[in-house]
């Protein structure tokens, strides 16, 4: 399969749940879609950059940083 179509597709699931989260209109079932696709791509504070979609839907959370 073309990575760039995985790219775009990522994307796209990542803008939409951002969407979805920072409108206040998520679900519980979005809010857990949302921090599922965060943590199985691994997405911590420290390593998703701040221009990337990952990290606007990791901002936008209503949950607070866990340490570890």
């Amino acid at each position: 399969m073309d990575t760039k179509i995985l790219d775009e597709l990522h994307d796209s699931v990542a803008k939409d749940l951002l969407q979805k989260v920072k409108s206040g209109e998520a679900s519980a079932s979005e809010l857990s879609v949302a921090t599922k696709f965060l943590k199985d791509n691994g997405a911590v504070h420290e390593v998703v950059t701040s221009e990337s979609p990952m990290a606007n839907l990791l901002e936008a959370l209503p949950f607070e940083e866990m340490s570890h």
